[in-house]
């Protein structure tokens, strides 16, 4: 396909999307290693420069400032995190059937999804309540991370850290591991955040802050609009970007920017989450059974996606990188269903 079939081809595709139920806007860009394939297309109320909310895709920021700092030899993924925080945060976080792990826990554990600690957004809390559940109903309030913590320590864990064969998609541990870049860096996450969007040029990105005049497309569940700025603002490391933007970051993960390239595949030690996804070492897979297509075979994908609809994956088998939005916190799998479209018809 030349430049034209390619760039008509993904806006046949994006606007297909936005005739679905729930689905207002949609943004999405394709490039490859090579840049040969570079296009970009956007429909309903989302424009190609459109920011938006990256939702989860912020593991993928927080994961790799952890590991520029273990390239530079400031910490190792197997420190445990009692070496960089006060005892105050460690003592009972981690309680599993009467036993204590809670001076077990590693970096690596919360990287890998794999300490068992509660999760303070999807798991039920002391009184019963999910936090999520009330901010998907607009009861708006702040989860900073002094609340997460001292939430997190009255909740049921899961599972020792580090068991075998365990791991457990959290919200929670990149909360504790931005507690531990503060601890190292000597200033706060959403400080380091903001300095390597300056660094890699990322000038549409940033770490939501309450009063911001930057517009960015609102959050939706069904038809609902999602005002929830005082939770946005007190996680220090919620993000506001572009599809674009996004792209900048992907190709700099994934071409050794932050982490050795010739080391990258340390990363792929994947568990089970969710099917179909697996959690490696602060990236996520994404990988069909040929089962479920057996004629056009979908090819794997590594990076991160957020609950709103919003992906940055790599396509290693292809060579291509896409990020984009579909921003539904309803139907996030539309976003999949896209780039599977997208990928079969640059095959």
């Amino acid at each position: 396909m030349d430049d034209t079939q390619i760039k008509s081809m993904l806006h046949q595709v994006v606007s297909s999307v936005v005739t679905q139920k729930y689905i207002y806007g949609a943004v999405f860009y394709v490039s490859s290693d090579d840049n040969s394939i570079d296009a970009i297309s956007a429909a309903g109320d989302i424009q190609e420069d459109s920011r938006y909310f990256i939702a989860s895709i912020n593991k993928l920021f927080v994961s790799s400032i952890i590991l520029r700092l273990v390239t530079r030899s400031k910490l190792s993924l197997h420190d445990k995190i009692s070496k960089h925080l006060p005892d105050e945060i460690i003592q009972r976080l981690h309680i599993h059937k009467g036993k204590d792990y809670s001076y077990d826990l590693s970096i690596i554990h919360l990287m890998s999804q794999t300490s068992g600690l509660p999760c303070y957004l999807l798991d039920r809390q002391a009184n019963g309540k999910k936090a999520m559940t009330e901010l998907e109903a607009g009861f708006d309030q702040p989860w900073p991370i002094d609340k997460v913590i001292q939430e997190i320590k009255r909740m049921k864990t899961h599972f020792p850290p580090g068991e075998k064969g365990k791991a457990k998609y959290i919200d929670t541990n990149h909360q504790i591991l931005g507690l531990i870049v503060e601890a190292v860096t000597g200033d706060p996450v959403n400080i380091v955040l903001n300095r390597l969007f300056q660094e890699l040029r990322l000038t549409q990105t940033y770490v939501y802050e309450n009063g911001k005049t930057e517009k960015f497309v609102p959050i939706r569940h069904r038809s609902t609009t999602m005002h929830i700025p005082n939770f946005l603002n007190s996680t220090q490391n919620d993000i506001i970007s572009t599809a674009k933007d996004q792209m900048t970051f992907l190709k700099a993960f994934f071409s050794g920017y932050f982490f050795q390239k010739e080391r990258l595949n340390e990363l792929e030690k994947w568990n089970n989450i969710f099917s179909p996804f697996q959690y490696g070492i602060g990236i996520q897979k994404f990988s069909l059974s040929r089962l479920l297509s057996p004629f056009h075979p979908v090819p794997y994908m590594v990076g991160h996606c957020g609950s709103t609809g919003s992906v940055a994956f790599y396509v290693p088998d292809k060579k291509l990188y896409i990020t984009g939005t579909i921003n539904q916190q309803a139907k996030p799998n539309v976003a999949f269903q896209t780039m599977i479209k997208i990928i079969q018809a640059l095959r």
